[in-house]
């Protein structure tokens, strides 16, 4: 994980993001259920447009009998309201709950999909090492396509009703406004407050959308410099006890202090891009309710038009500039929305380079070929390793190894973690060929095992599940491995990776393979913390208890384990 990086603005993002969306829509196995989820809330929002209709029309009404003074219309309009009151209540919680399940479970299969691609075939190493913008790719999956999922259904039903609204309250007012004469003239406007109502929005969306412009590019830094302090904190969180040691405390809040500076010039100037807009916004929304009063005023006062319809222009007048209002209404929302589209396809295209690596089936002249073979051998041939910047690491390797065979590997690190991570298909840099045995899979062991916070007997069965092993094996595997004392808790849930010392947590990963009995063992100094003694007894009962196991060991203490081997192999760079 490195700190984030704006990413530039691609053409074609709002395309890109249709088409991911699309098969969302598209899933066999669940898009009649979404397409009708869809249906529904698009039925739903023609209802509340029907309820603005209708309340509309009740309110002329109303005016009209108070104008009137007749008290048993009030009655009337009375149940009529109380009828509208519920209806707008029962489709308004309807229609929350289906667009609330609708962008969950969009987010649920979002947040699967990009999961898939990030973590299968070991992706989210590898994306580490291709350049790209895919800074904090779980920040991504989490939340960007929470922001993207739920404001994109609430930007686009938000459109639908502003459109209907349109659509709806334009007749209205063209049908109840009438026609003004203009000053001087015997010209008669027909529907002038709907001219109006159109003048009124399209000046305040123009200077809105104006005077918002930099809303978006400030919104995107500030999401940026905000996962970057999310970033640094979450570093002194996985590597406490090593600044703790360090006693970099101090230095690590002057970090914190920087990048929460970063946060601070960016949050001043989004407040910079919000002051105009939003000083703009509320006087054009404190305005919105009179003046189309003062403009259908004088045909009231003239006799020409009832309080009642008065009224319904000036309601019909504030909904339709609030529908020809929803870009710069919804300016803050859209930017944000954007934004996080922007990164999830940034993320997105960098998992498709790396299937397109994944297609070519490691074939060429300058690639590590990795294959599953047919025997039960390990096989390399003309394996040439390289470091990241081109420099040969390793020549011309050749080995096999056959069931179980115990090879001890020693010599530089960076030669034999080369090779390690290789033959675990994590190494892009090199050619040759890799064959793997058939049959059970490699477990590759590194020098500080992988303890997720669990329970202990969920550690111990990573990446299995507990259930499959039998209480009694959880025991002898524990006790195999010299940590019997840990028995008692193998129900206790741990950040194991905290609680326990180096040796400690070697001795888990010692007691993983006691309790799996695979057939293929690649360590990579994964008992280095322990002593002579320790090493050479659990490495003898590992031999005992699983006899036909291959084992092969990299190992810095060549001496403590020696005369276990059936081979030594000595790694040299080329260039010695």
């Amino acid at each position: 994980m490195k700190p984030e990086t704006a990413p530039r603005a691609k053409t074609g993002t709002s395309c890109h993001f249709a088409r991911l969306a699309a098969g969302y829509w598209n899933n066999r196995g669940n898009k009649w259920k979404v397409r009708g989820a869809t249906l529904l809330l698009l039925s739903l929002t023609l209802a509340q447009v029907g309820l603005a209709i209708w309340i509309n029309y009740w309110n002329r009404d109303l005016f009209d009998a108070l104008e009137d003074r007749l008290l048993s219309e009030l009655a009337r309009l009375a149940a009529v309201f109380a009828l509208i009151f519920a209806l707008t209540m029962a489709v308004t919680a309807l229609h929350l709950h289906t667009k609330r399940w609708l962008q969950l479970d969009w987010r649920r299969w979002m947040t699967g999909l990009l999961l898939d691609q990030w973590l299968e075939r070991s992706r989210h190493y590898r994306l580490q090492l291709i350049a790209g913008e895919h800074d904090n790719p779980d920040g991504r999956i989490a939340e960007d396509v929470k922001i993207a999922t739920e404001v994109a259904i609430t930007l686009v039903h938000s459109l639908l009703f502003s459109i209907l609204i349109l659509g709806s309250f334009i007749d209205i007012l063209l049908s109840v406004s009438g026609s003004a004469t203009l000053p001087g003239t015997a010209i008669a406007v027909p529907g002038y407050m709907v001219l109006m109502a159109f003048l009124y929005a399209g000046v305040g969306s123009g200077l809105g959308l104006l005077l918002g412009r930099p809303l978006v590019r400030t919104t995107n830094h500030l999401q940026t410099v905000e996962a970057n302090l999310r970033f640094g904190l979450a570093q002194v969180r996985e590597h406490a006890e090593a600044v703790a040691l360090m006693h970099g405390g101090q230095c690590e809040r002057r970090r914190a202090e920087r990048f929460f500076a970063d946060v601070g010039a960016g949050w001043n100037r989004q407040t910079w891009a919000y002051l105009g807009i939003v000083a703009f916004s509320t006087g054009y929304g404190t305005l919105l309710p009179v003046f189309p009063i003062l403009i259908a005023a004088p045909q009231y006062i003239a006799g020409i038009m009832s309080l009642g319809f008065l009224m319904q222009a000036a309601q019909a007048f504030q909904r339709l500039t609030s529908a020809l209002s929803w870009p710069i209404d919804n300016l803050g929302e859209i930017a944000r929305c954007r934004a996080s589209i922007d990164r999830i396809i940034s993320f997105r295209e960098d998992m498709k380079q790396l299937e397109r690596e994944d297609r070519e089936n490691g074939h060429g002249e300058n690639r590590i070929e990795l294959h599953r073979a047919h025997k039960a051998e390990l096989e390399i041939r003309r394996l040439h390793l390289d470091n990241a910047v081109g420099q040969p690491l390793l020549a011309d390797l050749n080995l096999t190894v056959r069931h179980g065979e115990r090879i001890l590997i020693s010599g530089d690190p960076s030669i034999t973690v080369a090779l390690f991570k290789a033959v675990a298909g994590l190494w892009p840099w090199g050619h040759g060929e890799i064959s793997l045995p058939a049959g059970r899979d490699i477990v590759f062991a590194a020098q500080r095992p992988y303890l997720h916070a669990a329970p202990l007997r969920e550690v111990l069965a990573y990446p299995h599940t507990s259930a499959q092993y039998e209480e009694a094996a959880f025991h002898w595997a524990l006790e195999c491995a010299g940590i019997g004392w840990l028995q008692s808790r193998l129900d206790d849930w741990e950040d194991w990776a905290r609680a326990l010392p180096l040796r400690a947590q070697q001795r888990l990963g010692i007691a993983r393979l006691f309790l799996q009995r695979p057939q293929w063992i690649f360590l990579e100094e994964a008992a280095d913390a322990f002593d002579t003694r320790d090493e050479r007894t659990a490495f003898e009962l590992l031999h005992r208890e699983l006899p036909n196991t291959a084992l092969l060991n990299i190992s810095r203490h060549k001496a403590r384990t020696e005369g276990f081997y059936n081979r030594h192999l000595a790694l040299q760079s080329p260039r010695e």
